[in-house]
């Protein structure tokens, strides 16, 4: 076994065991065990379960990505203050500003892409199991915490005649070699556009006027058109249970993207300003904006505010003139 077989050791355990946990949950309701829809719905199990794991990560997430928003304005004075300064020092001086800016505010560029690092583990080993279903029907062994039976099973499960095992290059023995290019292919686009939308959301609803003139935004763009070829090239070796997987995790970070750029937008983005007029519409306040301790304060003062005046409006004025008994 070499190094990265032992790094991947412990995650390919994880995720056959809540695979073969939803699919044995699922055969007692009373699901066709060897169906290709079983094991489908056990694969998107495996999504929701990581995704739901992964929502305090994504919490972190939004405040630290509002924190580099929030953090344009200083970063742009800042590479201002060095700008044409080439040598060592000065370099070494600006990173030293930018990571004690970073410290402060409690973001970093990185966070981003925090969600997306925590699944690949998950998502290689997720490939290295589908993959290999095959050579271990053949060698008469189990995968993880999946048997040699089930191993069987998932290898001779199909949904529209494609093997979930088989991929755009590999086509399944057992399954219609039409069904797994036209299965793959739809897979594949549906894959790569849930992803690209996303991003394109983002950017065009949820960034301010500031973070849209940054250097930041440049990489953004540059990613938003590279990722999905990447995905969209690497989904042709992909197995049709991995393309289930990873389409199926594209489409909850749509929808939760949707619902954080409506009811939680970036300060200064379009979304804001369609969320503030919205609420006026309704009659109702302004939210305060999130992003800072001056942002808490001024959240706490409203609060201790409206409790006063809801005290004051308890208070029952006396009339001056009433009659003496």
């Amino acid at each position: 076994m070499d190094f990265f077989e032992t790094i991947m050791f412990p995650f390919k355990w994880l995720v056959s065991i809540i695979m073969v946990g939803f699919h044995e949950g699922l055969s007692s309701i009373g699901l066709p065990e060897a169906s290709g829809w079983t094991w489908t719905l056990s694969i998107i199990g495996l999504v929701l379960v990581i995704r739901a794991a992964l929502i305090p990560v994504f919490v972190k997430q939004i405040k630290a990505q509002r924190g580099m928003q929030l953090l344009q304005p200083d970063l742009k004075k800042l590479q201002d203050k060095y700008k044409g300064k080439t040598d060592q020092l000065s370099r070494q001086a600006m990173a030293q500003e930018q990571m004690a800016m970073y410290k402060k505010h409690g973001t970093n560029p990185f966070s981003a892409c925090l969600p997306m690092l925590i699944q690949m583990p998950f998502f290689f080993a997720l490939f290295q199991v589908l993959s290999g279903i095959t050579s271990a029907k053949t060698q008469g062994k189990g995968i993880g915490a999946m048997s040699h039976e089930q191993v069987v099973q998932f290898d001779e499960s199909s949904i529209f005649g494609a093997p979930l095992s088989a991929s755009l290059l590999h086509g399944g023995g057992l399954g219609n070699q039409t069904a797994v290019w036209i299965l793959s292919i739809l897979m594949i686009l549906a894959m790569t556009a849930s992803q690209f939308i996303t991003q394109k959301q983002i950017m065009a609803k949820n960034m301010s006027e500031e973070a849209m003139a940054s250097p930041f935004m440049r990489q953004q763009k540059m990613m938003l058109y590279i990722l999905p070829i990447v995905f969209g090239v690497g989904g042709i070796n992909f197995p049709i249970g991995v393309l289930i997987y990873w389409t199926t995790t594209n489409l909850w970070t749509m929808a939760q993207q949707f619902f954080v750029i409506r009811r939680m937008p970036t300060p200064g983005s379009p979304a804001a300003k369609a969320l503030a007029e919205r609420r006026a519409a309704k009659g109702l306040p302004a939210l305060p904006i999130l992003g800072g301790k001056k942002d808490e304060a001024a959240a706490e003062a409203a609060a201790a505010a409206a409790v006063a005046q809801a005290k004051a409006q308890r208070i029952q004025p006396q009339r001056k003139n009433r009659k003496k008994k």
